[in-house]
């Protein structure tokens, strides 16, 4: 008997960002922290890119009704797709914040059934139907 237990994999619910930042700048938001302002740089950098994105929150939200995108997280399964393709239809996918297709989606049904994927932010699905879906990515 093995002690040894398959652990599910866990989706990430962030994308990481690498940035460079001067050292003067970076001497700023280390003092902020020091300071008790914030706990930790990332701490530091999440709220000033909420606060940029608050500030431009009217033009981002005319901008993806302008669109017709799909705001937050969006999930596609093999039932919703199977309906799509059986019903002769083609989705074109459009997602501003996190798309996902199910990992019981085949390519073949990922082809069949999406005719184009516009993702601004991040797009989670398996590597072969990323493959199948490579030309339809934009």
């Amino acid at each position: 008997m093995s002690n040894i237990r398959q652990l599910r994999d866990k989706t990430p619910e962030s994308e990481k960002v690498t940035l460079n930042l001067g050292f003067v700048d970076l001497g700023r938001i280390d003092l902020l922290v020091h300071e008790g302002f914030y706990s930790n740089r990332s701490d530091f950098i999440r709220t000033a890119i909420r606060n940029q994105l608050d500030s431009h929150g009217e033009v981002v939200a005319r901008s993806i009704e302008r669109h017709t995108m799909e705001l937050g997280l969006r999930d596609y399964g093999r039932v919703e797709l199977e309906a799509l393709r059986d019903a002769g239809e083609v989705l074109h996918v459009k997602v501003v914040g996190l798309a996902r297709i199910a990992s019981d989606v085949s390519p073949e049904l990922a082809r069949a059934a999406i005719g184009s994927i516009t993702v601004l932010g991040a797009l989670q699905a398996s590597a072969e139907v990323r493959t199948a879906l490579a030309d339809r990515i934009h």
